[in-house]
């Protein structure tokens, strides 16, 4: 997804950020690999692209639902995603107005050559826009303190009927 769209796009510049690349990748000379990106290089990184190609690991999507924290990073940076689909996505950004979603690399290279400037703007402003509005770690804090108050009042719901069902046997 990421070196076909290289190799065909010799006039565009890529890189990619992470340990997790093998030694035998064969980068093209238009890719610039940074084995590693401290946290503190994230915003100039993220901010001074003009896509961030986000693929999610085949054990990731054997886990279920979990968004990766690149996509939260590009958004704040205003940032547009590219990114493969799974399930649970238009929960985070919708597909087409807050990311861009490829299957194959023929889509990341149409995206690249052909998607207007306005519209690689609109998106990446949209993403930021919903990022701020659902996203933030204020946000994951009141949802998490919703789910701890659910799952508390689930439980003394349930005690309680464990009691009831209890005091009906010992009559």
């Amino acid at each position: 997804m990421l070196l076909a769209p290289a190799r065909l796009l010799h006039d565009h510049s890529f890189a990619v950020a992470g340990p997790k690349y093998p030694e035998s990748v064969a980068w093209p000379t238009n890719v610039a690999y940074i084995p590693h990106l401290p946290p503190t290089a994230h915003a100039f990184f993220y901010g001074s692209q003009r896509y961030a190609l986000n693929l999610t690991r085949s054990d990731m999507k054997m886990l279920g639902f979990s968004p990766s924290v690149r996509l939260f990073e590009a958004a704040a940076f205003g940032t547009p995603v590219i990114s493969d689909n799974w399930p649970g996505m238009e929960t985070v950004f919708t597909p087409g107005k807050e990311i861009l979603i490829a299957a194959e690399p023929r889509d990341v290279v149409q995206i690249l050559r052909d998607l207007p400037e306005d519209r690689r703007l609109g998106i990446a402003a949209s993403a930021r826009a919903r990022l701020l509005k659902e996203h933030t770690p204020d946000h994951r804090a009141h949802q998490l303190e919703n789910y701890y108050q659910e799952a508390l009042a689930h439980r003394q719901a349930h005690k309680g009927a464990r009691h009831a069902i209890e005091f009906e046997e010992a009559k």
